[in-house]
């Protein structure tokens, strides 16, 4: 009929299920067939939606040019692999032509299809054109990065009926592909893969490589582990790309004849991999091997062990605790310690697993009370820390041992009042001491390498504003930035660049903080942040006229599929730990306050700037 409107994501594809597959649930109880009433269903085992995947039908003989739209636009939410069913909406020359992989566009709602000038579907004219409208949320790009978007989505589809058969068919359609958020969701699955920060060039010889996640997004259901070892193969986001490196030589692909992969019985995942890594060393190839099994750690079934081969030759074995050996993961480090000020400003520790145990002062000056302090970070290797004092003018670094001293301040700010002086410090991979000088006049960042020496300051191209709070994630390739412009104050995440001139290796290296992003736009205020896990965030703010709110973010402006954490008013501070298992802690109208999993806000004691490791 004349103007034809499609709202997609409304009729969903068919669930195609084998017939023996249903009779052997029925037969296993998985439902049970009352006398009366609705079908109840009755799981014997937790559902699996993973074993669930949705198919398209084809487009039906003699479908008007709508009936075509509408089905092109549900196969390309459904679980078809190649998107075969897809492409049967399409010319042959159009099928050909089209790449689904390039991207996925994701809008608020389905996309909204309206012809562009309305005609009757029974009108003799052979050709239509419907335009997709709707509201963009994110793209997702060829190499699977997500990143948030927004603006209007406007494309065109056009159509054609075939001379001979007088069917309809789309002969231009964009590039990629596009769906509503929902649709998004259920598709896709966010994961991370893992690569080496390549900035570390004053480690200490035989230091671990530090594996750094890099987040993607794969079809999830559709093959999940291949997606996962082709998307890593093919190397970093183009974001991380500047401060990683892949131990995989350059071209290593699965081999042509790889076909689908999958852990067997005892968890090993055979990987075969072309000629281009024929060759690799066994160093090496452990170092791949540990890329793959950090990829797929959290991928069902359970990977447990991974075999790399090349031809028919093995290149090398390892399992996951040999992984936990050969590179470091941020989340690998348990802290020992909670850390923060008791009630006289003298930093204190509590263990970070027995909340029954009470606070003890901390060894060394910080914990003797020999600068009353306003804030404090602990370096990860928890055997020195960093102490802002009260009025915020000094920052402090001393070791936790006893009997040591602070000696002078390693870095002074000129600020003329307390809110305009030294931010929270933070302690990054390598032990450099991070921390924002929020002077009115002389605005800067600031690194102390190792925590001490002449502080050097990071350049911060294209920042637009004044940073009020420094968090470096554990990895010490990406650093959160709480950046106040007006009366807004935004989260940014920059990248951690490193260089050192060639030709002299004594001289300093030049540090900057590059391509600022903001993961989370719609926060207009943000109070407090700290990464936890690989990649991800929790941060307190308030959206343009809300009301406070804590939440978990992903590096890359996403929102992880969990639930946020529960409502606290008031909150000052939050730490969290790399290691995603140890609880949140923050510092709120009630003192120090933690967060154990499925249950609600605790209180720890009085205190204030409550900090983990970082």
């Amino acid at each position: 009929m004349g103007g034809s409107r499609i709202r997609a994501g409304r009729a969903r594809p068919v669930r195609r299920a084998v017939g023996a597959a249903l009779g052997a649930m029925l037969l296993a109880g998985c439902y049970s067939m009352p006398d009366s009433g609705d079908l109840q269903d009755v799981e014997s085992t937790p559902r699996q939606d993973t074993q669930v995947r949705v198919f398209p039908n084809p487009p039906s003989e003699d479908a008007t040019p709508t009936q075509i739209v509408q089905g092109f636009l549900e196969a390309l939410t459904s679980d078809d692999p190649q998107y075969k069913t897809a492409r049967q909406y399409l010319t042959a020359d159009a099928a050909k032509t089209w790449r689904p992989e390039l991207s996925t566009t994701v809008l608020a709602d389905g996309p909204d299809a309206r012809e562009d000038r309305p005609v009757r579907d029974d009108s003799p004219s052979d050709v239509r054109s419907f335009r997709l409208t709707g509201t963009r949320v994110a793209t997702v790009d060829a190499q699977r990065a997500y990143a948030p978007t927004t603006g209007e989505y406007d494309q065109l589809l056009h159509l054609t009926r075939d001379t001979e058969n007088r069917q309809w068919r789309i002969d231009g359609v964009p590039q990629g592909i596009v769906m509503g958020k929902s649709d998004f969701e259920r598709n896709f699955m966010s994961v991370n893969k893992y690569y080496f920060a390549s900035n570390t060039a004053d480690a200490a010889p035989g230091t671990p490589p530090m594996a750094v996640a890099d987040p993607v997004y794969v079809r999830s259901h559709v093959d999940p582990a291949t997606q996962m070892v082709r998307s890593l193969l093919k190397g970093p986001s183009t974001w991380l790309k500047h401060v990683v490196r892949s131990s995989f030589p350059t071209g290593t692909a699965l081999a042509k004849d790889a076909g689908a992969l999958a852990p067997d019985e005892r968890g090993k995942l055979t990987v075969p991999l072309n000629g281009r890594a024929a060759g690799t060393g066994l160093n090496r190839c452990e170092e791949m091997a540990t890329q793959l099994l950090f990829t797929l750690r959290n991928l069902s079934p359970v990977v447990e062990e991974v075999e790399l081969r090349a031809g028919k030759k093995q290149l090398c074995t390892l399992t996951q605790d040999g992984a936990e050996s050969v590179a470091v993961r941020g989340s690998q480090r348990a802290p020992e310690y909670l850390y923060f000020l008791d009630k006289d400003h003298k930093l204190v520790r509590a263990s970070a697993s027995d909340p029954e145990a009470g606070p003890e002062p901390v060894p060394g000056a910080l914990g003797e009370g020999e600068r009353a302090l306003r804030s404090v970070a602990v370096a990860r290797d928890e055997r020195t820390a960093a102490g802002v004092t009260m009025d915020g003018q000094s920052l402090y670094v001393g070791a936790m041992v006893s009997g040591g001293s602070l000696g002078e301040p390693v870095l002074r700010s000129r600020g003329k009042s307390e809110k305009d002086r030294l931010t929270t410090p933070s302690w990054d991979a390598q032990g450099g001491l991070w921390v924002a000088d929020r002077d009115r006049e002389r605005p800067g960042l600031y690194l102390l390498e190792k925590g001490r020496g002449e502080p050097l300051e990071v350049r911060t191209p294209g920042l637009d504003g004044r940073i009020q709070s420094v968090r470096v994630a554990a990895d010490g390739v990406r650093i959160a930035l709480v950046v106040e412009k007006g009366d807004q104050r935004s989260l940014l995440i920059g990248r951690i660049e490193r260089t050192r001139p060639q030709e002299r290796t004594d001289e300093r290296p030049t540090v900057t903080v590059v391509e600022l992003r903001s993961p989370a736009p719609e926060l207009e205020q943000v109070t407090a942040v700290s990464w936890t896990g690989d990649s991800r965030l929790v941060v307190v703010g308030r959206e343009e006229g809300g009301v406070e709110q804590m939440r978990y973010v992903d590096a890359d402006g996403s929102t992880p599929d969990i639930p946020a954490p529960a409502a606290l008013t008031g909150v000052k501070d939050v730490t969290a730990s790399a290691d995603d298992q140890v609880p949140l802690v923050a510092h709120s109208v009630d003192g120090i306050v933690r967060l154990p999993s499925g249950a609600q806000w605790q209180k720890v004691t009085q205190g204030s700037a409550p900090a983990y490791p970082g």
